[in-house]
């Protein structure tokens, strides 16, 4: 875990230094909110607009290897951009251009993983809309994790309120009935 947050912050201070807007969320704000677990890449949301994706995805490349051929081509066709640090760990960087990522990106706030390295993660509140808008199985298993640990502290109308388009986006709007489904089962007061 420890070379992930440093990894996550040799990437950390490439985005400051260009002064880029940025948040890691995934394995590592689930570090900071839910029950945590081993992960093995860092997973960050790059703020890049539509139409500027390709000089973001240039001054990355610059600084970190791709993961896979064509990497740019991909993250310019898929939204993420696959790298890989020095050491070997992922790099996961969402190009994000979304209302609701503009919106969890600039809610994100520090947080010490290490005594010599801070990250900004993404709220609770929007880790779980995240979670819950992937919806895989792991992600339902965190979103549990994070409900119970932040139990009377998360605001479940800001959550509805921006997983509701999401989910209307995806066409999936049993999503917000699983996450009702979880909340009455693991909030405990």
């Amino acid at each position: 875990m420890i070379e992930v947050i440093q990894a996550a912050s040799e990437l950390q201070a490439v985005c400051q230094k260009q002064d880029w807007e940025f948040c890691f969320i995934g394995g590592l704000a689930l570090q900071r909110w839910g029950e945590p677990r081993e992960t093995v890449d860092a997973d960050l949301t790059l703020l890049t607009g539509f139409g500027s994706e390709e000089h973001f995805i240039g001054i990355l490349l610059e600084h970190f290897e791709g993961r896979i051929p064509s990497a740019a081509q991909f993250a310019l066709e898929r939204r993420v951009l696959l790298l890989r640090s020095r050491k070997g760990v992922g790099l996961d960087v969402a190009l994000g251009a979304l209302p609701f990522e503009k919106l969890a990106v600039r809610r994100s706030s520090i947080f010490h993983y290490l005594p010599e390295i801070a990250l900004r993660t993404c709220t609770a509140e929007d880790l779980v809309v995240m979670k819950a808008f992937a919806g895989r199985g792991q992600d339902w298993v965190d979103v549990e994790r994070i409900i119970v640990r932040q139990t009377g502290k998360l605001n479940w109308a800001y959550v509805r309120a921006q997983l509701r388009p999401l989910a209307e986006l995806k066409e999936a709007p049993e999503i917000l009935e699983h996450l009702e489904r979880r909340r009455v089962e693991f909030e405990h007061f």
